[in-house]
This record gives C-alpha cells, structure tokens and sequence, in this order.
C-alpha cells in the first residue's frame, strides 16, 4: 500500500459554505449591479449547482430557468463581464469575514502543517476565490500552505471531469494511490473517483441528497473534539473527528 502523501482540498462546500452564503449572494448582488431583475434564492441555488463554474451557471440559468431572456450579441463577454462582477462581490463579502470555515477544516489544515504533510487545492473556482477565503480566514499567508492551486480554468474540462485532479498530481510530480481527497459534492466526487483518488465527503445542506456510494467516508462534517460528527457511510474507526490519523487509515483501508 502506497504512503499517504498529499491531501487534495476542495473549496466551495468543503472548506466553508461558500455556495449558500458567499457565491449565491454575490451572484445576486452583481445582477442587481447590472440593472437585471434576476435573483437565485437558496432553491433555484440548488439547482444551478448541477452545473460547475459560475460563467457555465449563468449559462444554464438562462438556458433552463430564464429562457425569455434576450441574449446580447456579445453574449460570452456579458458572461464574463457579470461573473467578474459577482468575483469583486465575493471578495468583499469574504473580507468583511462573512463566510467563516466548516468544523474541523482549520484544525485538519493546522495538523497537516504541523507534520509535513503536503497539500493542495483542487477547485472549479477561480483563483481569486481560493485566496479570498484562505486569506481571510487562515492568514495572509496560508495561500503558500498549499503547494499547488488548481483552480478555475486552469483545465478545460471542469469538474466532474478528473481533469483538475489530474493536473494538480502532475504538477507535485505525485500518483493517485499516494493522494486523498475531501470533497462534498457528486461533481465533485465523479472527479476526484475518476482520476482514482480516494475521497472522504462532507456533506452541504445542498448536496446532502447526492450519490455518494463511491466515497471512502461520508460525514456530516469534519468535527471537533467535544464535537463529534455523524458518519453517513464508512468506518471512523472509532474516531469521533477527523484528524490525520483517522485520514491515514481511510486512504490505507
């Protein structure tokens, strides 16, 4: 059995709620920026997160949600121009530390840290999220934590295409069997599974419905000491929050 090496992190969902309460509001804030009467709340959210990368969401929203919608000629630049828009909202909404992290994310990115281990970021959001939430949350320097940023457009082929995965292993010169990674959607994890990674889920008020039968572990969430998390499928092998040791053991069993 190879040695656990590198812990893969996704973003959105995984490290912080990012999807109900940073990336929804922020989308909302730049249609109203724009003079557009549009407004995703939580349930419409929902639906739209069938769909990774926030210019392909805007895409399927008005392909499926807001059909009536009369598209401008330069409808690409439009995209990009809103979805630029709801990045600068985000940011802000992230440095007014409205977006706090998931249990047990920061104590897991601290004991990693503190033992060598190597770890990135494997992401459909774009860069300047990454670092908004880092930066606001575990430091102005914790971007330098993660040997590798994989984030955005980096590939092609978002996920639940293995591409990003993919790519981040070849960039720290790393195979799957040598990695684990932490996700918390079924993009997500059709991602990670197909580059044949190793993955424990927690599970978001929006994906709690997903199929997750190819996950290693399935918890509400990460935990705390005093503050155990519900196991959804898999063995905690008696642990009640997840901290290296019990990552160990998943990626070895």
């Amino acid at each position: 059995m190879a040695e656990l090496k590198a812990l893969l992190f996704d973003v959105d969902g995984t490290l912080a709620d990012t999807e109900r309460d940073g990336h929804r509001p922020a989308f909302n804030m730049a249609f109203e920026a724009a003079g557009l009467d549009w407004n995703w709340d939580e349930a419409l959210y929902g639906e739209l997160l069938a769909v990774t990368g926030g210019k392909e969401r805007i895409k399927y929203y008005l392909e499926k949600f807001n059909t009536d919608f009369e598209k401008p000629e330069n409808f690409d630049e439009f995209v990009k121009g809103l979805h630029a828009s709801k990045t600068e909202f985000y940011n802000q909404l992230m440095a007014e530390g409205r977006i706090p992290l998931r249990p047990g994310v920061e104590r897991l990115i601290n004991e990693a840290r503190d033992k060598n281990m190597r770890m990135a970021v494997v992401t459909t959001t774009t860069p300047s999220n990454v670092t908004a939430l880092l930066t606001n949350t575990l430091g102005a320097d914790s971007e330098s934590w993660f040997e590798v940023i994989a984030a955005g457009d980096i590939v092609p082929a978002k996920k639940p295409a293995p591409d990003i995965y993919d790519w981040a292993m070849e960039q720290m010169d790393l195979k799957p069997e040598e990695c684990i990674a932490f996700e918390d959607s079924e993009n997500g994890i059709k991602s990670s599974v197909a580059a044949k990674v190793k993955t424990i889920i927690t599970i978001n008020g929006y994906t709690q419905n997903d199929d997750f039968s190819t996950a290693d572990l399935v918890l509400d969430n990460m935990g705390e000491p005093g503050q155990s998390f519900k196991v959804l499928m898999g063995d905690s092998h008696g642990h009640d929050y997840l901290d290296l040791e019990l990552v160990k053991k998943i990626h070895q069993a």
